[in-house]
């Protein structure tokens, strides 16, 4: 790809993940929104490098001041319960966009996976910060069965959906993106 279309599509992704956080279904605590979609689709379409910088450039406008994230912006944003999830969000993308490129073809099979893998790093941080806010910062704590409650299993269900969404779009739009790239 040419340093143009790169930047052009990790702008766009990074507009995709912003418009993301504010289509929510409201859930206790953490809210479910779109951005998992479009983390996981910028890792498939633009790999670890490019994804995970297109999710870096969300979280710097963010943490700028612009509201973009789910519950506002701003610097203090690193001390909300749910900035782990951002974080998450950034590496997450990054490891399915290494696992989405393996081999020659993808299939649906390999996505769905590597968003698997991208999803559990994603809760995997954002459960542990979460904590860490919660117990150092807080200063009241939060019991495990109610971190896993809140923070995971009322959550959950929609991203793994999510998932085979970008698994499916990943496998149909791939192939326009390399096309794209022969005809530059």
């Amino acid at each position: 790809m040419s340093k143009t279309k790169d930047l052009v599509l990790v702008s766009l992704f990074a507009a995709l993940i912003a418009a993301g956080a504010f289509i929510r279904i409201p859930v206790p605590v953490v809210p479910f929104t779109l951005q998992f979609l479009f983390t996981s689709l910028a890792g498939i379409l633009l790999g670890a490098k490019l994804g995970g910088l297109s999710v870096l450039c969300y979280i710097a406008l963010g943490l700028m001041g612009l509201p973009i994230f789910a519950g506002g912006g701003g610097p203090a944003y690193v001390l909300q319960p749910t900035f782990g999830y951002l974080i998450g969000f950034a590496v997450g993308t990054y490891v399915t966009g290494t696992l989405a490129s393996r081999g020659s073809c993808p299939t649906v099979k390999r996505l769905i996976m590597a968003s698997f893998v991208g999803l559990l790093i994603v809760y995997a941080f954002g459960m542990v910060y979460y904590w860490l806010i919660y117990q150092f910062y807080i200063g009241t704590g939060i019991g495990f069965w109610t971190l896993f409650l809140y923070c995971f299993l009322l959550a959950v269900p929609g991203d793994l959906a999510l998932c085979g969404v970008a698994a499916i779009l990943g496998t149909r739009l791939l192939p326009v993106l390399k096309k794209g790239s022969a005809v530059s």
